[in-house]
């Protein structure tokens, strides 16, 4: 698979009172933060994503619950199961994603390397497939 997508283990600080993680831009993650949203109330049937970007690099965490990410570079798809709230998934750029199959209560977040640019986006898979392909 082009890119590097993969599972990014988080600092985890275990205390008796409860757990602790901590994302520091640039340090636990290849990129500076600029934007943050989450995702919640999401029906267990819905699908999130359809999309991919040009330039923008995310790392979606569970926060709560758990949900399913396929990504698709073009060539190759893969499959990730995200359910720990100390692993985030890292998703480079020109990587296709949809997100389903959120658990009760799943509450997504994403951290996203660029403030939102709806020219960065491709909404329509075969204009992504063009692109990422060299076509």
């Amino acid at each position: 698979m082009k890119g590097e997508s993969r599972i990014i283990q988080l600092p985890k600080i275990s205390d008796p009172r409860g757990n602790l993680s901590v994302i520091e831009g640039g340090k636990h993650i290849p990129f500076e933060i600029k934007r943050i949203y989450y995702l919640y109330d999401v029906p267990a049937e819905a699908e999130r994503g359809g999309h991919g970007h040009r330039h923008l690099q995310q790392l979606i965490i569970p926060l709560s619950g758990a949900f399913e990410i396929m990504l698709d570079d073009g060539l190759h798809q893969r499959a990730f199961c995200l359910k720990r709230p100390w692993e985030g998934l890292y998703i480079p750029p020109m990587m296709w994603r949809d997100i389903k199959n959120f658990s009760s209560g799943s509450v997504c977040l994403v951290l996203a390397s660029e403030c939102y640019d709806e020219k960065d986006y491709f909404r329509d898979y075969n204009d992504f497939l063009n692109a990422a392909c060299g076509k």
